[in-house]
This record gives structure tokens, C-alpha cells and sequence, in this order.
């Protein structure tokens, strides 16, 4: 059975985090009647976020899944259509382009690629349970909430030290764990952590745990060097080892980076080298990470693929235009 009741979409959302329902919001509003492929991680990384404070708008913050949940049924109120399940094939030679929802076959004549990144894991027991509550993936999102605590920073790249530094406007203690005995970042951000007084680090170390009821209360170590074993207390742990974009279906049709990050066309675009494909947010964004810089990724990718349809005399009429110059 399809999971679209069209024989060619017009356009095809994949991800459905502020990215890829901004993309169906400016989309359903050109008529293009979009189809959102919701993904494995529904609504993408703010759904699993707690209080958002920094996305404008919203004086007195927002619940992450809150947020999700108001952008999607703007999306709905102007035609947008969601389809559970995740993406598991593409074929991208040709247009119309194929894709197989988890397995249902489906084409269409633009994509849009909003399919995010996801924050690596350590896999330990509470990690998943208090992501939110105390453990975070993003300092620049939930450091606020921190003041005059004692923080943990997990890794040893420039994302981790970047990561410790900042959470020293809030923190009163930032220990850095690392499981080996010298650091990844590059020297200058090394240079900047080790001189900055808040911060220690704590070498050739695991975390084997995160205990907490409703929030991190302390962190199991594990030193694998004197084998020694011990708890610190702390109320945020921060992951910062890495994030693994959602792009493996496209790999060898679409240009990535050495970390398989999708590569735009021109900076400043949503434009892949494939005509027809665009993309937005976290999937080709390393650097922000923001829900209002992937909001902002996703509405120029609907507008590129509505300009796209119209060029090549596929857009339907009227409204395309006219849509666009009411926002």
C-alpha cells in the first residue's frame, strides 16, 4: 500500500524538526501540498528538549515538544500531510525522484532533506531517562539553566571545549571527562580551557553512569588507568563527542563532507548538486545547531523548491507568489 495518495508529490519533506515543518509551512502556503515523511525521531532534536528560551516569540520560553507540536499543526492548517515512518531508500538519477517510505514505494518532483543530525550517546544507564532533566547535547541551548551548579562536559574535540568554555558564564565548576590522557581540540581552544579557572579535567576516564529520580544528581566515573572507581555530584552533563547526520540513504548520489554532512551547492542556498534536492537544518549544519537557524534553513529550501517547480513549468497555479508576498 502507498503511503501517498498521489502518483507524483509534488514535494517530499524528509524530517520533521523546526526545519521540516518551517519547510511545509512556507510550502502548503505556495499550494504545493507537501508530504512530511515525520522520521524515526519525530519532531528531531527539540523534541527531546525540556524549556526553550531563545526562540523569538516566546517571552516566557517554550516546551520543546510544545513547540514542535505548534509549528506542525500551522503546517497542517494549510494543507501539509505527515506520514509516520522513516525514509529507507532513495534513487535520485531522475526526476520524478524515488523513495521508499519504510518500504512503500513513492515519487516526487522536489525533495527536501530536513532529516537532522543525531547527538552521539554513550549508551550508560540514566543517559536516556534524564536526557532533558539534566543531561543535554547542547550547551548553547540549555547552559541558562545552570547557574552556580557544578556541570560535567563528556569529549576531548574543540566542540567539547567550546562547549566547557561557554558553560563557564554560568557554571561555578566545569569538569571536562576524557577517556584518554591528552585532548583532540585543536591547540588555541586548548590553550583557552586550560587557562580558564573554572574549568578541570579529568583524564583516562569513562562515565559508567548517571543517577538521578527526576533529575542528574551525580555521575559514576571510572578511571581506566588506576581502576579506580567514584561518584561526583553534579546537576548537568553534557555530551559533546559528536553528532552523525541522517544521511546514510544518500550516500554516493549527493556530496558530503568527511563527516557526512550534506554539502550545499553555494553557501547561503539550500541547492545540492542535484537539481530538484535541497536541504535544510542540522542535516548540513554543524556549526548553529539552533532551532531558529534550521527554522530559517527550512523556509529557504520551500522557497528554492517552489522557484524550482516554476521554472521547470511544474508549480501549481495560482498561488505560488501571491502566498509568498503575504508573510
Amino acid at each position: 500500500m502507498s503511503v501517498s495518495d498521489k502518483s507524483v508529490e509534488n514535494v517530499v519533506i524528509l524530517g520533521s524538526g523546526c526545519a521540516g515543518l518551517t519547510a511545509a509551512v512556507y510550502a502548503a502556503r505556495a499550494n504545493l501540498e507537501p508530504l512530511v515523511v515525520l522520521g524515526v525521531e519525530a519532531g528531531g532534536q527539540l523534541s527531546l528538549t525540556t524549556d526553550v528560551e531563545n526562540y523569538p516569540g516566546f517571552p516566557q520560553g517554550v516546551q520543546g515538544p510544545e513547540l514542535i507540536q505548534l509549528i506542525k499543526d500551522q503546517a497542517a492548517r494549510f494543507g501539509t500531510r505527515f506520514v509516520s515512518g522513516d525514509a529507507t531508500a532513495a534513487d535520485l538519477s531522475q526526476r520524478p525522484f524515488r523513495l521508499e517510505i519504510e518500504g512503500s514505494p513513492i515519487e516526487t518532483r522536489t525533495l527536501i532533506i530536513c532529516s537532522g543530525a543525531s547527538a552521539k550517546m554513550l549508551g550508560i544507564p540514566g543517559e536516556d531517562r534524564l536526557l532533558g532533566h539534566g543531561v543535554s547535547t547542547c550547551a548553547t541551548c540549555d547552559g541558562y539553566f545552570f547557574q552556580d551548579q557544578e556541570l560535567v562536559v563528556v569529549g576531548g574535540g574543540d566542540t567539547a571545549m567550546e562547549e566547557a568554555i561557554f558553560l563557564t558564564r554560568f557554571a561555578s565548576k566545569v569538569s571536562v571527562v576524557h577517556r584518554r590522557d591528552e585532548l583532540r581540540a585543536s591547540k588555541i581552544m586548548q590553550d583557552r580551557a586550560f587557562d580558564n579557572p573554572k574549568i578541570e579535567f579529568i583524564w583516562n576516564t569513562h562515565a559508567t553512569e548517571i543517577v538521578g529520580d527526576t533529575e542528574v544528581e551525580l555521575v559514576k566515573l571510572w578511571n581506566t588507568v588506576t581502576d579506580e572507581r567514584w561518584e561526583k555530584p553534579v546537576k548537568g552533563f553534557f555530551l559533546a563527542i559528536g553528532h552523525i547526520p541522517n544521511t546514510t540513504i544518500f550516500k554516493g548520489q549527493l556530496p558530503m563532507d568527511d563527516q557526512a554532512y550534506l554539502l550545499q551547492r553555494e553557501p547561503g542556498r539550500s541547492h545540492t548538486e542535484i537539481d530538484g534536492v535541497f536541504v535544510g537544518g542540522d542535516v548540513h549544519d554543524h556549526v548553529y545547531r539552533q532551532a531558529v537557524t534550521a527554522a530559517a534553513a527550512g523556509c529557504r529550501a520551500a522557497i528554492d523548491a517552489e522557484r524550482f517547480l516554476e521554472h521547470v513549468g511544474d508549480a501549481p497555479q495560482p498561488m505560488g507568489a501571491a502566498a509568498r508576498a503575504s508573510t
